[in-house]
């Protein structure tokens, strides 16, 4: 992910009331991220629980920001991530919800996902797989998980 400013990262938020883009905490090693370990910036609110922040390259070039919240309840069996897809995920994966973009959003439309508690995505597909059989190119295969979490991602951001 290209590195973003604070400036860049507020405008890009696309289903946010200015309130909520103006209340949001950025993250704590906001100055110090290593954008080339990201394929997406994800963040947890800590003054808000429930509330979480990722802002998403698009197809295009541009970033998405996009306004999450957690839902009040976690999965009854232990969840897959729909991004990175990872089966031995370290982490938990909790259901978030965002408000659709535009009038969808305005008459309380919205789209949700599973995704990684913390957005662990980009650690989890950085991963060396384990060698599936002999001759497996686990670079090729390391590279194409990144590349699918980067259009699951993008697809998401499109879909608000």
């Amino acid at each position: 992910m290209l590195p973003i400013t604070e400036k860049t990262l507020r405008t890009s938020f696309v289903n946010a009331s200015r309130k909520e883009v103006g209340d949001l905490t950025l993250p704590a090693d906001f100055d110090t991220i290593d954008w080339d370990a990201l394929d997406y910036l994800g963040w947890r609110d800590t003054k808000f629980g429930r509330r979480a922040y990722a802002v998403i390259p698009t197809l295009t070039g541009d970033v998405t920001g996009i306004l999450l919240r957690q839902a009040d309840g976690s999965p009854r069996s232990r969840a897959q991530c729909s991004w990175c897809q990872d089966v031995k995920l370290p982490n938990d994966v909790v259901f978030y919800s965002a408000k659709r973009s535009g009038k969808a959003g305005r008459n309380g439309n919205t789209v949700g996902t599973l995704v990684c508690q913390h957005f662990e995505c980009s650690r989890n597909v950085r991963k060396t797989p384990t060698l599936a059989y002999e001759g497996y190119d686990v670079d090729a295969a390391r590279l194409r998980r990144i590349e699918d979490l980067q259009l699951r991602a993008a697809s998401f951001a499109a879909d608000v």
